[in-house]
C-alpha cells in the first residue's frame, strides 16, 4: 500500500515538472518572438511625422508591448466608449430604461447638422437602442453628445472613470472645469493602454454588470467604419473596436477574437503633419500595418 503510495506520488511531481517544464520552454521561445515584435511595431513609427502611441496585450499569454502607452493623447470619437459604460451605468442603476423611446428635437444637442440624427424630422422618435447604435456604430455626433447627456453629462462619465481606476481618461467637451484640456485635446483624453483597458473591461464582464457588458460588446462589433485596422483582419473574425479622427491625429482601438488567442490594441497618433483625408493618410496607413502586423504575427506566422 505504501509503495503504490509512493508510486502516485512520484507520478503527481513528474506530471508537474513537466508541466512547469514546458511552461518554461515555451515562455523561453515567446521572449524573442515578442522582442522582435516590439522592433518591428518601434519600426513603423521611427519615420512617423508626428506623435505616436501604441498598447498591445496578448490575452492568451499575457505578452504586452507598450510605446508610449501611457502618454495622453486626443480620443476623438474613441470617447464614445466611456459614454457608452457611463450610460450603461445608468441604465443598470435605474436612471433609464433601456426600453425606452425617445423623442427627437434639433434643440436638444447644440451642433452643426450633419450625420444621420440630425437629418430627423422634428419630434420623431428613436428607441434608446438605436440612438446607443448610431452612436457606436456610425460614431454620429449628434446621436453621442445626446448619449453624453444621458449618461449624466461629462462630470458623470469622469466620476465613473475615475472610480474605476482610468485615471488619464477624460470626458473634456462640455463639462465643467475642462475647458483648458479641451482646448489641447479636443472632446476627450486617454493614453493608450487605459482605452484598450476600457474595451477589455467589457469584454472580460468587469464593467456595470454581465449582462451590460454582453451588450456593449455586441454594440462594438457592429462598426461601419471598418477601412483601417478591421480591414486587415478576415471578416470571418468577430472584432470589437471604436475609431477616432480629427486633423491631427487619427486613433483606434481594437480586440480581436482571434482563434489562436484574443487580443487587444490601441494605435493614436497626434500632431500629424499629414492631415489630409484619403486612404493614404500617414495616421490610417500607420493602424492598417499595426493591425497587419498584429495579425500576421499572431495568427499566420506563429505556430501554437
Amino acid at each position: 500500500m505504501e509503495f503504490r503510495k509512493f508510486g502516485l506520488q512520484a507520478i503527481e511531481l513528474f506530471c508537474i515538472s513537466l508541466i512547469l517544464g514546458s511552461c518554461v520552454g515555451s515562455q523561453s521561445v515567446k521572449a524573442p518572438e515578442i522582442a522582435i515584435l516590439e522592433q518591428h511595431l518601434k519600426d513603423l513609427t521611427t519615420s512617423f511625422h508626428g506623435d505616436v502611441g501604441i498598447f498591445v496585450k496578448h490575452l492568451g499569454t499575457g505578452q504586452e508591448i507598450a510605446i508610449n502607452a501611457d502618454s495622453i493623447f486626443p480620443t476623438a470619437s474613441m470617447i464614445k466608449v466611456p459614454i457608452l459604460l457611463s450610460l450603461f451605468s445608468r441604465i443598470e442603476q435605474g436612471a433609464l430604461d433601456y426600453d425606452s423611446t425617445l423623442i427627437w428635437l434639433p434643440e436638444i444637442v447644440d451642433y452643426p447638422p450633419g450625420g444621420m440624427l440630425s437629418s430627423f424630422k422634428d419630434s420623431s422618435s428613436i428607441s434608446l437602442t438605436k440612438l446607443i447604435s448610431l452612436m457606436i456604430t456610425y460614431s454620429d455626433n449628434h446621436a453621442s453628445l445626446w448619449c453624453q447627456e444621458l449618461a449624466g453629462g461629462g462630470t458623470a462619465i469622469n466620476a465613473w472613470l475615475a472610480e474605476n481606476n482610468f485615471q488619464n481618461t477624460h470626458m473634456n467637451s462640455r463639462t465643467a472645469g475642462r475647458t483648458d484640456d479641451w482646448e489641447i485635446y479636443g472632446w476627450g483624453q486617454t493614453t493608450p493602454r487605459e482605452m484598450a483597458g476600457l474595451v477589455r473591461m467589457i469584454h472580460e464582464n468587469k464593467a456595470v454588470s454581465p449582462w451590460a457588458c454582453e451588450e456593449m460588446y455586441r454594440y462594438l462589433t457592429r462598426i461601419f467604419w471598418d477601412e483601417e485596422a478591421l480591414s486587415q483582419i478576415p471578416r470571418t473574425v468577430q472584432v470589437a473596436s471604436k475609431q477616432g479622427a480629427v486633423n491631427d491625429s487619427r486613433s483606434e482601438v481594437v480586440l480581436v477574437n482571434a482563434p489562436k488567442g484574443e487580443y487587444v490594441f490601441c494605435v493614436i497618433t497626434n500632431n500629424q503633419e499629414d492631415q489630409s483625408w484619403e486612404a493614404d493618410n500617414e495616421g490610417f496607413v500607420l493602424i492598417r500595418d499595426v493591425s497587419r502586423l498584429l495579425w500576421d504575427t499572431w495568427e499566420i506566422t506563429t505556430q501554437r
